[in-house]
């Protein structure tokens, strides 16, 4: 879920900017926190503008009937995290299946035994993969003129890389929106010169762990206020690693389940009262 701060000489403003900011139509689509009021101070002296925490509210829709026949409940998905980010490889039509099966048996046989590398090879190209990844961001904050910290470490097959430094923060970028786009290129900088991909967590200024915990906190006011009202809430399309992150902070509450739906980029998730 999208949010902004804001900054003005008045709450009003600073809710004014930031309603426009979210292209919303008014204040009433939005749930606004003040950070801090303004204050005049003395003589110009002390002034201190007032800061607004403003994010767009959530969609609500009205809960389902139970006896809701299954052609009306349309992409729903199972309550269950794994599930309902399993790949719909089942509903692929029979004769596309086939059709993959048959492009799988005429594949060359070099290609069919190409495997990712496991055990001390497996760990090894993890560790030079790690290395690509800390010079790629190395020569980043270089070429950007930013100080900062690299390290990078391998856990579960997982090549974890921090960016620390206050300066480093510039490479986050509005919604995190920079720093999706160096995962991105990290990714394509492994691929390119290792001739393997692999999976990469990207983490600058902290920026990563403060945003699940902002999910996390939303997911749990979201799921008392479907137990309250009894309907359903449908989040922003999110991506599939926060969308998980609201899964597991509603998975033990009890009274209110979740589920994903709609087609990527655009898939929600969906929290819904349990019967």
């Amino acid at each position: 879920m999208e949010w902004v701060e804001v900054r003005g000489p008045t709450v009003e403003l600073a809710v004014q900017a930031a309603v426009e900011e979210l292209g919303l139509a008014s204040p009433d689509q939005a749930n606004i926190e003040v950070l801090q009021d303004a204050e005049r101070g003395f003589l110009g002296l002390g002034r201190k503008d007032a800061i607004v925490r403003v994010q767009a509210k959530p969609k609500r829709r009205r809960r389902r009937s139970k006896n809701a026949k299954p052609g009306n409940q349309r992409g729903r998905k199972p309550e269950s995290n794994d599930e309902a980010e399993r790949p719909k490889e089942q509903k692929r039509p029979q004769k596309q299946q086939k059709r993959s099966q048959k492009k799988e048996q005429k594949r060359p046989q070099k290609e069919q035994k190409r495997q990712e590398p496991s055990g001390e090879e497996g760990k090894k190209v993890r560790e030079e993969q790690a290395e690509v990844v800390g010079s790629f961001l190395r020569g980043l904050l270089e070429a950007f003129g930013l100080e900062g910290e690299v390290t990078t470490r391998v856990e579960d097959d997982i090549i974890y890389a921090d960016v620390a430094g206050s300066q480093a923060e510039a490479l986050i970028g509005p919604h995190g929106t920079v720093l999706q786009a160096i995962h991105e290129l990290c990714k394509t900088v492994i691929q390119r010169k290792t001739r393997e991909s692999a999976r990469i967590r990207l983490d600058i200024g902290g920026y990563q762990e403060r945003r699940k915990e902002a999910l996390r906190i939303y997911a749990r006011r979201l799921a008392e206020q479907v137990i309250e009202e009894q309907s359903e809430i449908m989040l922003e399309p999110m991506n599939a690693g926060e969308r998980k992150v609201i899964h597991d902070a509603v998975a033990d509450i009890e009274g209110v389940q979740t589920y994903s739906e709609g087609e990527e980029p655009h898939r929600s998730v969906v929290l819904s009262p349990k019967d």
